[in-house]
């Protein structure tokens, strides 16, 4: 762990370098075209008429 009191600003550097190309790519991204292809896809059917949880809502003993 000597080595990163010598380099902590090296470190620094890639993190921040990590940080700065994260906020340019989306910036990039465009939501307006991805809600508008999601427009398109049929939702998947929820039909589950069973439920698993007990019905019973007697005071516990």
């Amino acid at each position: 762990m000597e080595w990163l009191k010598g380099y902590w600003w090296l470190i620094l550097i890639v993190l921040l370098g990590i940080f700065i190309n994260t906020i340019k790519d989306l910036r990039k991204t465009s939501f307006k075209s991805y809600l508008d292809k999601k427009k398109g896809i049929k939702p998947i059917p929820y039909d589950d008429d069973e439920d698993d949880w007990p019905s019973d809502k007697s005071p516990p003993k």
